[in-house]
């Protein structure tokens, strides 16, 4: 038996609908309610922290305990990447594409002088 397109295009159709639905209505409502948001209001700080600190955990679990290749890599050249990389960041008047260059050409440059 084979698939044939014409037959089954409603399930393309369902998943493409329900997906939108699922995720646009959301979106929609964050749009409204972000309209009534004081940029400066303590709600809004809490909200701006706990997403720093969400990245700020995902990034320190990738340099702590990496799965791949850089899982062989020593955990030295991990942090020092990340603190050479913040060096730059600072010293650049915080503009994070420096910052991101500098880290990754760092540990680039140390996982090649290790031979890894």
């Amino acid at each position: 038996m084979s698939w044939n397109w014409a037959d089954n295009w409603w399930g393309f159709v369902f998943i493409a609908i329900a997906g939108w639905l699922a995720t646009d209505i959301w979106r929609w409502l964050g749009v409204l309610a972000g309209n009534r948001l004081d940029e400066s209001s303590e709600a809004l700080n809490w909200v701006r922290a706990v997403a720093t600190a969400l990245v700020a955990a995902v990034i320190a679990k990738l340099v702590v305990f990496p799965t791949g290749t850089l899982e062989q890599s020593p955990v030295w050249l991990r942090i020092g990447a990340i603190a050479v990389g913040a060096a730059a960041f600072f010293i650049s008047g915080s503009r994070p594409p420096v910052g991101i260059a500098t880290a990754i050409a760092t540990l680039a440059l140390g996982l090649w002088w290790l031979g890894f």
